[in-house]
């Protein structure tokens, strides 16, 4: 439903750029860096938006790659967490017996 709401968005979105663009078909001066031309405004109006989409993208991926690399980085740290708890678990169902062993003639001779 998410996605569909999305999508109807960017078609209302589209279409309202593009009647804006058609509305404004008259030339206009583009100042350059290096110069000017003339050019007309409905290619101003859509290469401006595809030069926004654009970047918006490559806004967007990053955002998406640096997630992706961060919930790969979690999920290592979990299982490694997982294969502690289970050894801790292991180790606690079969003690060591030298720990649990207590000689109180051994404690006499350390001091």
């Amino acid at each position: 439903m998410k996605t569909q709401w999305g999508m109807l968005l960017a078609l209302l979105f589209a279409i309202l750029i593009a009647l804006f663009a058609v509305m404004n078909v008259e030339s206009v001066e583009v100042d350059y860096f290096f110069g000017t031309a003339r050019w007309p405004l409905i290619l101003v109006v859509l290469g401006s938006v595809l030069a926004g989409v654009i970047i918006m993208g490559a806004v967007g991926m990053t955002r998406i790659y640096g997630l992706k690399r961060e919930l790969k980085r979690i999920k290592k740290e979990r299982d490694e967490l997982e294969v502690r708890s289970h050894l801790a678990a292991k180790e606690a169902e079969q003690p060591d017996e030298s720990w649990d062993s207590y000689n109180p003639a051994e404690n006499i001779h350390k001091k």
